[in-house]
C-alpha cells in the first residue's frame, strides 16, 4: 500500500460526471478504499460550481462532457479556488484538442472510460502524490505533438493514414456528433426527433463503417479520419 493509503486521514474526493453508471461504478470502486472518502459528487456544470463553494477535496475527477458546459470550464475554475486539489479528466474524448486544453486549464491526469476503474483509487493516490495518470493512447497523443518527425505523411484526399475514409450518412454523421459530446442514446433520440430504436440502428451502422464495438473507440476513430 502507498504512504498515502497508509495515511490515517483519508484523501477528499470529488466528482463531476453526468452518467450514474459511472458515478456507481466511481462509488463501488472507492468504497473499498479506506483512505479515500467522496466527498461530492456533482451531475453538471452548475452542481460542480457549488461544490466549488464549500470545503475543497484533496481531489477532483471531471467528465469534459456536462450536459449544460464544458468539464474544461471547471477544471479552470477548480484550479482557480481550489489550488491545492490535484485534478483529473475520466472522459470518452480522445482527441488532442481536449487533452491540451484541460492540461492547460489545470489537469494532471487524464482517463479515457475505457480504462479499467478498478485501478481509480490507486490513480487518484498516484495523483495526490504528485504523479500524472494518463491513459496510454493519450501519453502517446501527447508526446507525439512534441516529436512532429514522427508523425505520419499528409494522406490523400479520402485517405487517413493509408486507410479509407468511411462514408457515413447524414443522419448517421449527426448520431455521430452527438456522441462525441456525450449525450445519452435516449437524448440523441428526443434531439434528433426519432426513436431510439432508429438511434441504435444508426449506431450500429456507424460501429460496422468504423470498425469499432464502444462509444469510446467510435469517438476516437471519428476523430482521427476528421469525422467530427
Amino acid at each position: 500500500m502507498s504512504s498515502e493509503a497508509a495515511s490515517s486521514t483519508p484523501l477528499k474526493v470529488a466528482l463531476v460526471e453526468d452518467d450514474t453508471a459511472f458515478q456507481e461504478a466511481f462509488r463501488t470502486a472507492l468504497a473499498g478504499a479506506p483512505d479515500l472518502t467522496m466527498t461530492g459528487v456533482a451531475a453538471t456544470a452548475a452542481e460542480a460550481r457549488g461544490l466549488l463553494s464549500a470545503s475543497p477535496a484533496d481531489v477532483l475527477v471531471v467528465d469534459l462532457g456536462l450536459p449544460d458546459g464544458s468539464g474544461i470550464e471547471i477544471i479552470g475554475e477548480a484550479n482557480t479556488r481550489w489550488p491545492g486539489c490535484a485534478i483529473m479528466v475520466a472522459t470518452t474524448f480522445a482527441d488532442e484538442r481536449h487533452v491540451i486544453a484541460s492540461i492547460e486549464a489545470g489537469a494532471s491526469g487524464y482517463l479515457l472510460k475505457d480504462s479499467p476503474l478498478p485501478t481509480i483509487a490507486e490513480d487518484i493516490r498516484i495523483l495526490h502524490a504528485g504523479g500524472s495518470p494518463i491513459s496510454p493512447r493519450i501519453a502517446r497523443q501527447v508526446l507525439m505533438r512534441f516529436r512532429p518527425d514522427e508523425r505520419p505523411a499528409e494522406a490523400s484526399d479520402g485517405e487517413v493514414e493509408g486507410k479509407t475514409i468511411p462514408s457515413l450518412s447524414d443522419r448517421e454523421k449527426e448520431t455521430l456528433q452527438l456522441i462525441t459530446r456525450g449525450f445519452s442514446f435516449d437524448e440523441i433520440a428526443e434531439l434528433m426527433g426519432v426513436s431510439r430504436n432508429t438511434v441504435l440502428t444508426f449506431v450500429r451502422r456507424i460501429y460496422a463503417k468504423l470498425e469499432v464495438r464502444s462509444k469510446t473507440e467510435a469517438v476516437f476513430e471519428a476523430r482521427a479520419y476528421g469525422l467530427v
